[in-house]
């Protein structure tokens, strides 16, 4: 039997990435607001991601499958999304498990950056073609081109350097939280 508190403590997917039907590159209103379909590809938005994560612990999961469906997997202690005033700053706790190793930590405690407000020095949103918590510029970036497996740009698709590299572009992403 399903507890009361089930819905409460499921996984929230804020971010999906499924079949390339939707353009990730995108100006800071588009994350801020949020955009795509539920169904298929979408970002829930930096101010939703702020509003749930401003109350209780949450924790991260990032679900990755290749073009030949083999699943991986990567989980953080804690996720937190600051509010617009500093630029939705990424809280991120330590790498816990998975398979697709830690890409992630290298994001921690930087702001938002999209192709009208890159705040890196070095361009990243335009070298790299979507919105995300850049840091010298990526060692994961879920929100690039939906490239699909082995390609011979670098770092622009949908990559996790830990798992398959920067020239390798996951068919499938999820970003989730959920309450601890």
């Amino acid at each position: 039997m399903r507890s009361d508190n089930f819905l409460v403590r499921s996984p929230k997917v804020f971010q999906r990435r499924y079949d390339g039907s939707v353009d990730f590159f995108r100006d800071w209103n588009s994350y801020k607001n949020g955009f795509g379909s539920g169904l298929t590809e979408f970002w829930l938005g930096n101010d939703n991601l702020h509003m749930l994560t401003s109350s209780g612990n949450w924790e991260l999961r990032i679900d990755l499958y290749a073009p030949d469906n083999t699943k991986h997997f990567a989980k953080y202690t804690s996720f937190q999304v600051l509010g617009e005033a500093v630029k939705y700053k990424l809280l991120l706790g330590a790498f816990t498990e998975g398979n697709a190793g830690d890409s992630m930590l290298t994001h921690a405690n930087m702001p938002f950056s999209t192709k009208d407000k890159d705040v890196t020095a070095g361009k990243c949103v335009s070298l790299y073609k979507g919105g995300w918590w850049y840091n010298n510029c990526h060692t994961a970036n879920l929100n690039g081109l939906y490239l699909l497996g082995h390609h011979e740009s670098f770092a622009d698709g949908i990559n996790w350097s830990t798992g398959k590299g920067y020239n390798y572009s996951y068919k499938i992403s999820e970003m989730k939280i959920r309450p601890i």
